[in-house]
This record gives structure tokens, sequence and C-alpha cells, in this order.
């Protein structure tokens, strides 16, 4: 089962909720999440990409391509208003 989210969402990016949703959506455990988005180049640790999805740190311009691979969705895909 997956995890509710403790904290409310930030302000410091616009894919995170999208980001979280789908990762959930696809059944993907956020620690699988962050070691695909190592194998593709992104440094990056489970308390970083927590406040990523959280939107509370901005989100590179690499973590959302490769984030957008791994979802196999477009990019635009990720900055869709609910």
């Amino acid at each position: 089962m997956m995890k509710l989210r403790k904290k409310e969402y930030g302000n410091a990016n616009l894919v995170g909720k999208n980001v979280e949703r789908l990762r959930k959506e696809q059944g993907i455990k956020q620690k699988d999440f962050i070691s695909k988005m190592q194998t593709l180049g992104c440094d990056i640790n489970p308390t970083s990409y927590s406040k990523l999805e959280g939107q509370l740190r901005l989100a590179t311009d690499k973590e959302i391509y490769a984030i957008a691979k791994i979802l196999r969705v477009s990019t635009d895909t990720l900055f869709m208003e609910e």
C-alpha cells in the first residue's frame, strides 16, 4: 500500500503533485522510482525526491526529463492542472 502524504504541498515547483499521482497510479514505490532516476543520471536522494513531489524544492530540467521518461508521459503532462 502506498503511504499518504503527511505534509501540505508547497509551491516551489509545478510538477510535484502530478509526479506523485502518476507514480502511485503506476504502482511504483518511491525508492524504485529514485533508483530509476539515478540510473538516468539524476543525482537524487530520497529526501530530495520527497521534497520534489511535495513541491518544496525546484525540479531541474534533467529531473523533469527523467521523470517523464520513467512514467512514459510527455513533459507537458507533468505540468497539467488537475
